[in-house]
């Protein structure tokens, strides 16, 4: 420490300390009373004016945005600092591009002088050291390069042992409130995962499951962890499709678990890269699920399906399985009105709307429904053929003689008498909240045409059965019924459509081809059309 300053009035000073975790490792010389200590020592030996103390604790030096480090700036711009001293030159940083910004143009341009005492540098004199400035520089950013390696690699071998390192678990699961690196179940929103599964299970779109959930007013994961948003927009505390289609497609809620999705560029920027899904690490196993993984494989093969199709405005049950014949492409779809003003959706080809003029493929124009009720009709005549209805109708004959055994129907009736009272009776209750002006008039309409739905629905059913019960049904009947409905039903379902047809092409002679995901249906098929 032989520097020497001749004019120590002419300077006010900015001494600047800094120490990270990584920094502890060094020993106890680079703590913050240790440099604060040797500072105080220089200036008063040299008589020197301080104008401020600027403290880091806790901040790593590849990163300049520390809020002291900022702060300091900040009084240079104002001119109220000119020499900044620090205990050596990694205290000022240890990115050598970042540390070189500011000792060879930042401080000079704004005639500020910077010291390090341990190096010997001092920019307001001529001196060997700081001729070699530049290697020590690079030297402190190869120790922060290696520092930050080590811990990569103890990230990692976390990650692939299972263990969850990361900030927030995913939404529907808390940290284990006693073991380290490991998750558990949030039953507050567990039920909210569940809902938004059965949902998709039932068909709907991650769009429709966003919109639904934002019309509830259920908090989002962001809102529900109390995570900040540094730039709120109009979009802020919604629900998206985006977050939808993604937790849908999450294998952390069959119990795996997910890590390294997103790996940062390096050890000097924040900016993460999403990595593509070879490069994830997937522990199976590791915690409790919230989903069935049966449930979660259909899920996933209904969202897969609408990767096809471009279209948002429409949904119907072909979405993302109708492709051309001729060109290979998906369908587009087109809302047309008819004669009588009604609209109805109508199938062309994408390839033709794009280069109709170059004739690279043909209109292929054709109602949805139309195509629709002949897959329908197709799937169930094979799928009749295959289950083959006389082998089902003793098993079904079997379970109605149960039922009633157990006199099932008079259970049901009363059963679905008690649900329509408990309905009318919150019909009654929320209109006199909405007189006393505890319900809003827009929540009151909204719930009371789901309540009455409900409740019309379960009347239908009760006529039903009451009708039933003045004229017995015999058995054999009953269960002919119950197997022509187990047939029919599941084929005007989505997730049923979606689990056996991989693929529906369309030609342009309006013929209609089916590829299942299954090869016993698909030589049925074959059978059937020879």
């Amino acid at each position: 420490m032989y520097l020497e300053i001749s004019n120590p009035m002419d300077y006010h000073v900015a001494l600047y300390i800094r120490l990270s975790k990584e920094d502890e490792s060094e020993g106890p010389s680079q703590s913050v009373t240790n440099q604060q200590s040797l500072l105080n020592e220089f200036v008063q030996q040299h008589r020197l004016s301080v104008y401020d103390t600027y403290i880091d604790d806790g901040w790593s030096g590849t990163n300049f945005e520390r809020p002291d480090f900022q702060r300091m700036i900040a009084d240079i711009e104002a001119k109220k600092v000119n020499m900044v001293i620090t205990k050596d030159l990694s205290r000022l940083g240890r990115d050598y591009i970042m540390t070189g910004h500011y000792m060879e143009r930042y401080f000079p341009e704004r005639r500020v002088r910077y010291i390090s005492l341990l190096d010997g540098i001092d920019t307001g004199v001529e001196s060997t050291a700081n001729d070699i400035t530049p290697f020590r520089a690079i030297m402190n950013d190869m120790y922060a390069k290696d520092i930050s390696k080590k811990i990569k690699s103890v990230k990692r071998d976390k990650q692939r042992k299972g263990q969850f390192i990361g900030g927030k678990p995913m939404y529907g699961y808390k940290m284990h409130p006693t073991e380290k690196n490991k998750i558990v179940i949030d039953e507050e929103v567990a039920p909210i995962v569940r809902r938004i599964f059965a949902m998709a299970l039932d068909g709907m779109s991650c769009r429709k499951i966003a919109m639904l959930l934002n019309e509830e007013g259920v908090p989002t994961p962001a809102t529900y962890c109390g995570w900040k948003v540094g730039n709120p927009g109009p979009y802020t505390g919604l629900w998206s499709s985006e977050r939808i289609s993604d937790m849908l497609q999450n294998e952390t809620y069959i119990g795996n678990m997910v890590q390294g999705r997103m790996v940062k560029i390096s050890y000097k920027s924040k900016k993460c890269l999403r990595q593509p899904r070879e490069n994830w690490v997937i522990v199976e196993d590791t915690h409790e699920p919230l989903i069935d993984k049966e449930t979660f494989q259909k899920v996933r093969m209904l969202v897969d399906s609408r990767k096809h199709t471009r279209s948002r405005t429409y949904d119907f049950l072909l979405k993302g399985l109708i492709f051309c014949h001729e060109c290979g492409y998906p369908l587009a779809t087109l809302n047309r009105k008819n004669a009588a003003g009604e609209e109805r959706l109508f199938f062309v080809c994408r390839t033709y709307q794009r280069f109709t003029k170059a004739g690279v493929c043909t209109c292929h124009s054709i109602k949805e429904q139309t195509v629709t009720d002949a897959v329908i009709a197709k799937v169930r005549e094979i799928c009749e053929a295959y289950l083959n209805p006389d082998k089902l109708l003793p098993m079904a004959q079997q379970a109605v003689e149960e039922i009633r055994k157990q006199d099932g129907l008079e259970t049901e009736i009363q059963s679905l008498q008690s649900k329509i009272e408990s309905l009318t009776t919150n019909l009654d209750k929320m209109y006199m909240d909405k007189l006393a002006g505890i319900l809003a008039e827009s929540d009151f309409q909204r719930i009371y045409l789901k309540v009455k739905t409900d409740r019309t629905q379960l009347e239908g059913k009760l006529k039903s059965l009451q009708a039933q019960q003045k004229e017995p049904v015999k058995a054999e009947q009953q269960a002919r019924e119950l197997v022509n409905r187990f047939l029919e039903s599941p084929f005007a379902s989505r997730e049923m459509l979606v689990s056996l047809i991989e693929r529906v092409e369309l030609s342009e002679e309006k013929h209609v081809y089916i590829k299942f995901r299954f090869k016993e249906l698909d030589d049925l098929l074959i059978q059937s059309s020879s």
